[in-house]
């Protein structure tokens, strides 16, 4: 893994197409800047106020996108460069991250946000790293 940095991370703006009984919401095409090769997707949920730090994938590619809710992101390279995205129904986007960066999310929205995260690789455990919330340092309660 070369070295990587915050600035390697980028937004695409996403399409919502207003339909009667509800809109569609677009995720991702093979066509789309940050696609690499599909592994998986999946979803997680995060409560309001609930934080999810920090992992670091050695391997996968990430593209993000908060379909439902709002969804606050920090990214913390190998320099300690730190950079916040939040991105969710009132700022429709996908955020595409490359391997060797940290990140935690924030749930923004009450009960909860919906985070898809759409992967070039499955997911396994060897390829992931792990901190625990404390060890790298950032006010959670602060707003962007």
């Amino acid at each position: 893994m070369g070295p990587v940095n915050v600035d390697s991370i980028y937004v695409t703006p996403l399409k919502q197409i207003p339909i009667l009984g509800g809109d569609v919401l677009h995720a991702m095409k093979r066509s789309d800047p940050g696609f690499v090769d599909f592994g998986e997707a999946y979803f997680s949920k995060v409560e309001k106020g609930a934080v999810k730090a920090w992992k670091r994938h050695l391997q996968m590619t990430l593209n993000l996108i908060v379909p439902f809710g709002s969804v606050r992101f920090v990214f913390v390279d190998g320099d300690g460069s730190l950079r916040e995205e939040v991105i969710g129904e009132n700022c429709y986007a996908r955020l595409t991250v490359p391997p060797g960066i940290w990140f935690g999310f924030h749930g923004e929205s009450a009960p909860y946000s919906l985070v898809l995260n759409i992967a070039d690789i499955p997911h396994f455990a060897d390829e992931v790293e792990r901190k625990k919330i404390n060890e790298i340092e950032f006010n959670w309660e602060k707003k962007k």
